[in-house]
């Protein structure tokens, strides 16, 4: 499958979000999210608000708590209200479908946000998925392991990224694969993207090999969290190099530390803020395809061709920490915890 989208790598420096506006005032834009409870998603929230309520518009939200049903009573509770625009993290892609068809039959507009649901008619905002799976395979080859027994910590199988990040990957790790230099000895999804089942993942990965795992792939920080927590009860963490995504404070911290080689940075503040300004746009009558930097994509699994705009990402190793530190992503102090004196350049 084929696609075509335009990317943008930027930064942005953030104000305080505003106060919440009257539900009367302006256009309202709602956001479904499948869980709030993981950090990056305040992030995010904090400038989809600012964008919306600059405007004039009105930010409401709901958390499906990692359920399918719930997103979609939550959904159909936001169409009762009567909003103009739901942005949704999916949290089964499959299952919202229905939900989208609802919110479109009653005038409703919708954006995928980060997580692709294949509605010809709905905008997918997100960041070049794909390219950030090669990002973590050309860093494991580059700084980390270019052979050898490799585990793959998938995420959610219900989620279209899990799929987008390992095709990456494997585009990256295939020729290794091939010539039997890398030998993939664990491969798992991991429900929820939770990482307690990480962790309980990798113990089974562990356990099976004998502890004889060189390197471990994993699709995004918080499942690398808990995949350094199991190799640290086997005193194997800081040995085996170990990839994540999202630039969460707690990864680039291990990054300072040793314990995981790279956090993919998807600057939040960017994804949110790009999306926000769509859906302010939309509320007000644009149509999606006219919409600046947009462009299609088709390579879901079911090829459907939707609207799109894709960001790029950017590989967060020890020696480029500085970019996230002076771009006031994280203090200085969270990502230098516990590191020893002199050993990384951007703790200095």
């Amino acid at each position: 499958m084929k696609f075509a989208v335009k990317t943008l790598l930027a930064s942005v420096a953030l104000a305080s979000v505003m106060p919440a506006a009257s539900f009367a005032e302006g256009k309202t834009i709602a956001v479904s999210w499948k869980t709030f409870q993981e950090e990056r998603w305040k992030t995010d929230e904090a400038a989809i608000k600012e964008v919306v309520e600059a405007a004039g518009n009105t930010y409401i939200s709901t958390d499906a708590q990692l359920s399918a049903s719930k997103q979609a009573a939550d959904i159909e509770g936001l169409v009762n209200q009567g909003v103009d625009v739901i942005m949704v993290v999916a949290y089964d892609s499959d299952a919202i479908l229905p939900s989208f068809q609802l919110a479109a039959d009653s005038g409703v507009k919708m954006i995928s946000y980060d997580v692709l649901v294949e509605d010809p008619n709905a905008l997918y905002v997100t960041f070049d998925n794909v390219g950030v799976g090669r990002l973590m395979a050309q860093t494991m080859l580059e700084k980390g392991k270019t052979e050898g027994n490799f585990a793959f910590i998938k995420g959610d199988k219900g989620d279209p990224n899990a799929t987008f990040l390992f095709q990456g990957i494997m585009e990256v790790l295939q020729p290794n694969i091939d010539s039997g230099a890398i030998k993939n000895v664990c491969e798992t999804f991991t429900d929820g993207w939770k990482p307690d089942q990480a962790q309980r993942n990798m113990e089974q990965c562990l356990a099976a090999n004998n502890n004889a795992i060189d390197a471990v792939v994993s699709e995004n920080d918080g499942m690398a969290g808990g995949v350094v927590s199991a190799l640290e009860a086997q005193g194997m963490a800081g040995s085996v190099p170990v990839t994540g995504q999202d630039g969460d404070h707690a990864a680039l911290n291990r990054v300072a530390l040793g314990t995981q080689l790279v956090s993919v940075w998807k600057d939040a503040r960017v994804l949110g803020k790009t999306a926000a300004e769509y859906a302010n746009q939309i509320a007000e009558g644009t149509d999606v395809t006219t919409l600046d930097g947009v462009s299609t994509f088709n390579g879901g699994p079911k090829g459907v061709e939707v609207p799109a705009f894709l960001i790029a990402p950017n590989a967060i190793t020890q020696d480029k920490l500085a970019e996230v530190i002076d771009a006031g992503w994280v203090a200085k102090e969270k990502v230098c915890a516990g590191v020893t004196a002199g050993s990384v350049p951007a703790c200095d």
